[in-house]
Formats: C-alpha cells, sequence, structure tokens
C-alpha cells in the first residue's frame, strides 16, 4: 500500500481531472442554455462565468478545511455523519453515489461529442463509442492506482498546457497585436424555438439560473480529493490541501478564459433538443448546432497561426474529457469502501483486489455508468440536467458539518493559536454552507421539471437501499451473536445418508468419504424413477458388497428431489436430537456447457436441503477427465505468468 500513495504530481491527474476538465463543457452548457433567451442571452456569460469562478474559489477553500479535520477520506460523508448524524451521513452518501455514475457517463459523452470534431464517422454512434470508452477507462482502473495515475497525467497536463496557451494567446492577439479574431458562429444569429424577440423579466431571469446552475457543473470532482485523502503521500493533509488549491487556481483561469475569449470571438451555440436555430446572413434556417465552445476557439486561434494546434487542443480536451471519468473511478470505489465498511453497502465492496484498487467499486460503478448512457443515447445535454444536483447536496450538508465540527471543537480548546485557526476556518466553511445552499436551491428550482427529478428519485432509492443493506446486516449479527443461552450441547447422534443413484466411481468415493466422518448410522437411497435401473442398482449393490444397506424409495412422479427431501425431513421428525448428514456425489467438468449436463439434480437438492435445520449437506467432487486439462492449463498458464 505504501508503494501506490500518490505524489502530488500524480494526484493532481487522478483526482482533478474532472474538475479541470469541466471548464471543457461547462461553457457549453451556459451557452446553449442562454441561447433559449435569443441574441440577448449570450451577454450575460460572462457574469454567469464570474459567479460560477467564485463558488469554486469558496468551495476549493472550505475543503481546505475539510482534508486537515478528517484526513482518513470518507469527505462529506464522514464529516456530515459525525456531526450531523446517521441519516444526514446517508444523504450525503447517496448524492454522492449517483453524482460519481453521472460523472463517468457526462465526461465520457461529452469526449465523444468533442471526438466528432476529428472523427465525423461516430456520428449516429455516441452511445456505443462512449460505452467502449468506459470499458477501456475500466480496464486501465482495474490495474491500480498508481499505474491509472501514471496512464492518465501526461493527457491532462497537456491538456491543461495547450488550454492555458490558447487563452493566452487569443487574448495576445486580440488585445497586444490588435487582430479581429471572430468564431465560426459569430455571424450566425441564435433565434428562440418559437421565432419570438429575445426575452426580459422573469423569463430570462429563470433562463439566466437554469444556465448558472449548468455552469456549476465546474465544481464536480472536487469532493473527491476530500474522499481519497489517504491515497496522498505523507503529509497526507498538506498534500491534499496543495494539490485542492493548484486545481482551484487552474479551474478558474480556464472557465474565465474561455468564457472571456468566446465573448470576444462571439460564439454562439444553441440547443438542437429544444427547437433553437440560427439564421445566417442570407437569411437562411439552419438546425445543425456547431462545434464545442474549444473546438470554436480553437479554430479561430490556431487556423491561421499553428495549425497542429487546433489538433493538439482537441484532442487534448476528448482525452480529458474520457479521463475525467478517472476521478469518478477514483472517488465512488473508496465511498463505497467507505460504507461497505459501515454495513451500508455489500461488504464485498470494502475489500481491495489483487492490484490493491477497489476492483468492485469500479466494475459496480462501470456498469451503472453504461446504464446511463445507453438510457440518454450519450446526450450530454439531456444528462446534464441531472447533474449537479448531487454534489451540491453533498457540498451544502458537508459545509454545514464542518461548521458544527468547528463548534465542537472550540469548546474544548484552550490554547489562543489554535482556536484563532479554528475561528477562521469556522467562517470559511460557514461562508462555504451559505453559498452552496443557495447554488443548490438555484439549481433545485431551475432543474427540477428539466430531469433533476431523476436524480433526487435515484438518491431516494440509493438512500432506501442502503437503509436496508444496513438494517439486514444489524438483524444478521444480531441473530448470530453468542448468548449465554446459547445451545451449544452435542447432537445425540449423526446419521449419514447417501444419494446413490447409480453404483459407479464417485458412488464409491462418496462412500468411502462418508465412512471416514464415522457417523452413528449410515445408509444410502436410490430414488425408484425407472424399475429396469433400480433392479440393476440392487445387484450391481449387492455384488460390490459395500456393507451398507441401500434404501430403495419410491418415487410416483418419476422425480428425485421430492422423494429424497422428503425421506431426509422424516429423519429429522423422528429424532430432533439428531443431525443429519447428507453426501452427494457430483462431478467435476472442465467446461460450461458439461456443467449444464451435470449436477442439476444435485443443486436442487442442496440447495432445498440448506433451508432444512439440523441437516448439513457434503458435495463430494469426483473430477472427470476435461476437469484435468483444465487444471493443468491453468497450471501452465501460471508458471508462464510468473516466469513474466
Amino acid at each position: 500500500m505504501g508503494e501506490t500513495l500518490l505524489p502530488k504530481r500524480l494526484a493532481l491527474p487522478v483526482f482533478a481531472s474532472d474538475a479541470l476538465s469541466s471548464v471543457a463543457y461547462a461553457p457549453d452548457e451556459i451557452l446553449i442554455t442562454l441561447s433559449l433567451a435569443g441574441m440577448a442571452g449570450f451577454m450575460f456569460s460572462w457574469p454567469i462565468g464570474l459567479m460560477v469562478g467564485i463558488v469554486v474559489a469558496v468551495v476549493v477553500m472550505s475543503y481546505r478545511q475539510t482534508v486537515y479535520a478528517y484526513p482518513n477520506g470518507g469527505g462529506d460523508y464522514e464529516v456530515a455523519k459525525e456531526n450531523l448524524g446517521r441519516h444526514a451521513g446517508l444523504t450525503v452518501a447517496s448524492a454522492l453515489l449517483v453524482d460519481y455514475v453521472l460523472t463517468v457517463a457526462v465526461s465520457v459523452s461529452s469526449g465523444v461529442i468533442n471526438a466528432k470534431a476529428m472523427f465525423p464517422f461516430l456520428e449516429g454512434h455516441e452511445a456505443w463509442t462512449a460505452v467502449g470508452v468506459i470499458v477501456l477507462l475500466t480496464i486501465v482502473n482495474l490495474r491500480g492506482v498508481r499505474d491509472s495515475g501514471g496512464a492518465f497525467a501526461i493527457p491532462t497536463y497537456v491538456f491543461m498546457i495547450s488550454m492555458l496557451l490558447m487563452i493566452f494567446i487569443g487574448l495576445f492577439r486580440i488585445f497586444v497585436l490588435g487582430h479581429e479574431l471572430l468564431s465560426e458562429t459569430a455571424n450566425l444569429e441564435v433565434v428562440r424555438p418559437d421565432g419570438s424577440g429575445d426575452l426580459v423579466g422573469w423569463a430570462l431571469i429563470a433562463i439566466l439560473a437554469r444556465a448558472f446552475s449548468s455552469g456549476c457543473a465546474a465544481l464536480t470532482g472536487v469532493e473527491a480529493i476530500s474522499n481519497g485523502v489517504p491515497a496522498f503521500k505523507p503529509p497526507k493533509s498538506r498534500n491534499a490541501s496543495t494539490v485542492l488549491g493548484a486545481l482551484g487556481l487552474i479551474a478558474i483561469t480556464m472557465l474565465l478564459g474561455i468564457i472571456a475569449l468566446a465573448n470576444l470571438t462571439k460564439v454562439h451555440l444553441i440547443d438542437e433538443l429544444t427547437g433553437t436555430h440560427y439564421i445566417n446572413e442570407a437569411g437562411e434556417t439552419i438546425h445543425t448546432a456547431a462545434t464545442t465552445v474549444v473546438g470554436q476557439l480553437a479554430a479561430v486561434v490556431f487556423s491561421d497561426w499553428f495549425q497542429p494546434g487546433f489538433y493538439i487542443m482537441v484532442a487534448a480536451t476528448m482525452l480529458i474529457l474520457f479521463l475525467a471519468a478517472n476521478t469518478a473511478f477514483n472517488g465512488f470505489p473508496a465511498l463505497a469502501s467507505i460504507l461497505a465498511r459501515d454495513s451500508y453497502l455489500p461488504v464485498q465492496l470494502h475489500t481491495r483486489g489483487d492490484r490493491l484498487a477497489f476492483s468492485n467499486g469500479i466494475l459496480m460503478l462501470s456498469v451503472a455508468a453504461i446504464v446511463l448512457v445507453l438510457a440518454f443515447n450519450a446526450s450530454v445535454t439531456a444528462l446534464i440536467q441531472l447533474y449537479v444536483v448531487g454534489v451540491f447536496i453533498s457540498f451544502t450538508l458537508g459545509q454545514i458539518g464542518m461548521v458544527r465540527h468547528w463548534s465542537g471543537t472550540l469548546r474544548t480548546e484552550r490554547d489562543p493559536a489554535v482556536r484563532r485557526r479554528q475561528q477562521r476556518s469556522r467562517v470559511i466553511n460557514i461562508v462555504g454552507a451559505t453559498m452552496t445552499g443557495v447554488v443548490l436551491i438555484v439549481v433545485l428550482i431551475s432543474k427540477f421539471t428539466h430531469g433533476a427529478y431523476l436524480a433526487l428519485v435515484a438518491m431516494g432509492l440509493m438512500y432506501v437501499l442502503m437503509l436496508g443493506i444496513s438494517n439486514h446486516y444489524r438483524a444478521v449479527a444480531e441473530e448470530v451473536k453468542l448468548t449465554p443461552e446459547s445451545d451449544r450441547a452435542l447432537p445425540s447422534r449423526v446419521r449419514a445418508v447417501i444419494l446413490a443413484q447409480n453404483v459407479n466411481l464417485p458412488t464409491i468415493k462418496a462412500i468411502a468419504f462418508a465412512r471416514a466422518t464415522r457417523p452413528t448410522t449410515l445408509t444410502a437411497v436410490c430414488v425408484a424413477i425407472d424399475d429396469d435401473q433400480v433392479e440393476t442398482i440392487l445387484d450391481e449393490w449387492e455384488a460390490e458388497d459395500f456393507g451398507i444397506p441401500l434404501k430403495v424409495i419410491a418415487s410416483p412422479y418419476r422425480e428425485v428431489t421430492g422423494p429424497f427431501i422428503k425421506f431426509v425431513s422424516q429423519l429429522r421428525t423422528e429424532n430432533p436430537r439428531d443431525v443429519v448428514s447428507v453426501f452427494i456425489p457430483e462431478y467435476v467438468v472442465g467446461h460450461w456447457w458439461e456443467q449444464v449436463l451435470h449436477n442439476q439434480t444435485a443443486l436442487m437438492i442442496r440447495t432445498r436441503l440448506h433451508f432444512m435445520q439440523g441437516v448439513m449437506v457434503t458435495s463430494v467432487p469426483y473430477q472427470l477427465e476435461s476437469s484435468d486439462r483444465r487444471r493443468d492449463r491453468a497450471r501452465t498458464l501460471t508458471e508462464n505468468q510468473v516466469r513474466r
């Protein structure tokens, strides 16, 4: 584990790629939403971008307090659970789990849309392309945190450098060299779906609120660092805080830079789903949406200066959007592991795989994201409406929990220097809780009818599921714990029963094993489903002289399971203090299709006997030749792996 801890240079691309990449699609969603207000809406893009930047700064400062106060990971879930109670913690956990799934779906879908700028043949195949990318990311993450971090570091840094260079060169050309840079949509007029004029009044305010809430997607991924503090190299909290600060600075710079450059180059986007359309200078109506903001800016900034810069920028944006899902692939399994430790999710999610990654959590996230992508056909505009709600629920409850945390520590702390630091942290978290709470209300009001209610329903179902799992584990633990009244008496006798439908090597092996256990009584049972077959079995049994009786049970309806179960049940009824030990010979085969041909009756009998008290079932395996070949192949493979 110590060798897998991440230095700051790798932790940034591993945990911050989601927040950094959101600047690639958050401006798109702001402009697309503003298009619903007509051309007048675009003039509000820079105030909205500035407001989103302020929220990012406040949230980053707030989370820097969290990583110092809770260095063992868990983030908002641990904060809410400890300071606000079990139900608040579960609310945060359900919100984050749903949001992580949406992070993968939105990021990969957005990456596919950007990829179409270079690969037009992807048109119409977005959903399955996104599924392929998710599968690839799953495979890489199953290799372990350190391996995946190394694989994702270079594309993330290339994106950051190329994005900052594009912004700098674009602003330099406009303000220093005086170049007039106009995007491909600069001369296109945006017309509202009904063809009427620009919106004003309350309708405009509603559109602005919705655009702001869409732009707040830039905040997603910030919480992943507080969840993953244990993955940092020591000093963990200080390194996590440094990465958070770098993330906030870079994300705000890129977001505001893109918004400013989009305003200066007159980038206009439309929402095809709502019917918004363009009108060109010739008066023709255009319903096809233009390329993304980053694609248009890269074209206008690099086209006549450095043509390869356009392809580098588009490729880097495509890759970072794909890799943004990596934040969720690190955050979701870590959070799921903590929840499994607390008995809110299946315990299998708590354990690490052979590569020290939470393999089960990675696979669970992958399957959920694939289902979502296919359900929404990889539409970012549709998925974005479900997004952000969950993360701001966790932000708000987490910050309220931090305020209570500092208030509690201040009641017992006497060192003046420490008290001043804690009071400063509490003020920061109060500001964070207030701002994220206001943003949450805006998001809920502006997005509820556009799809946010689906995210709330998913969170509610996740909450109920986790509560049910917790209650189940508690009930089982209570049921199986030892008490002074627990029955420790030994059984009076052990009655062994062998299922003998044939006289062959598996049956002989079962008899030998049953004898080795030295039961009180030993009986072989044959269920008569065919008279001729029974006669043959009786003759063979007598000829072999096993030294134990063979009891033949009549079966009027020619089935094995029912009569055999009834026989065992009668043994239990006649002797309640006895234990019945049932031995069932089974074939061990080497191919899946052979399994279909064998052992079906044994499976049904074993399953039903497991529900019968006082009955123990032992499967006696007999390896067929095909299983030997499979074992040899497995041994050869293992030896080759060791040599490699």
